[in-house]
């Protein structure tokens, strides 16, 4: 039987709940500006996710690493409906407009877009290292938003899908990494933990 990767293991110390920018979210501290702002950045990210998947996908063979990411995919883009939809109601309930990525947005992004190019595996990591965590964040952002800033179930929607589907889509993640190269995927996980705690640490400085 193949061992999984202790992708848990690996985020210690950098759990993205932990951050204090989301410990300010669960609290109702954040400003309105600070949402909106968190909300374009972010954009960015999920408009990559779908490309990543995709790449992905096409430079798996055969099995179960392929299957699951097109299963992610498929999800991304239509399940209930496509997420980047779902994410605009969260945009519009907090104000959000079209920004610019900020440098650590730009890191991410790019960090997703060519995680393929290096390997499947590290793509694998980058991955895993936010779908273990991001039911419970999306459930978090989707409780505070309801308790302390007013935002409705349009504005929520986004948040309440991805803390149920995400649950799905770690341990198929974490699944199909246990079956390639372990060192690659390890890489990416670190990579992509590094990245998302400088992406908050970045709308920490915007929320001062």
């Amino acid at each position: 039987m193949t061992a999984l990767i202790d992708v848990n293991g690996l985020l210690e110390g950098r759990w993205l709940l932990s951050h204090p920018f989301y410990r300010r979210w669960e609290a109702g501290e954040l400003s309105r500006t600070a949402l909106a702002t968190y909300a374009a950045q972010y954009a960015h990210v999920e408009r990559q996710l779908p490309a990543t998947l995709e790449a992905l996908a096409g430079a798996a063979g055969p099995g179960e690493v392929r299957d699951a990411l097109a299963d992610n995919l498929a999800d991304e883009l239509g399940h209930p409906v496509a997420h980047v939809t779902l994410l605009q109601g969260f945009c519009d309930a907090v104000g959000a407009t079209e920004q610019p990525p900020t440098a650590a947005t730009e890191a991410l992004v790019e960090l997703y877009a060519s995680a393929a190019q290096r390997s499947v595996a590290f793509g694998l990591g980058v991955l895993a290292a936010y779908e273990v965590q991001a039911a419970d964040v999306a459930a978090s952002k989707g409780d505070g938003l309801r308790a302390h800033y007013g935002v409705d179930a349009s504005g929520t929607e986004f948040w309440d899908v991805h803390a149920t589907m995400e649950r799905d889509h770690a341990d198929w993640t974490v699944a199909a990494a246990a079956t390639l190269e372990r060192a690659e995927v390890v890489a990416g996980v670190a990579a992509s933990r590094d990245a998302w705690w400088a992406f908050l640490d970045e709308r920490a400085l915007d929320a001062a």
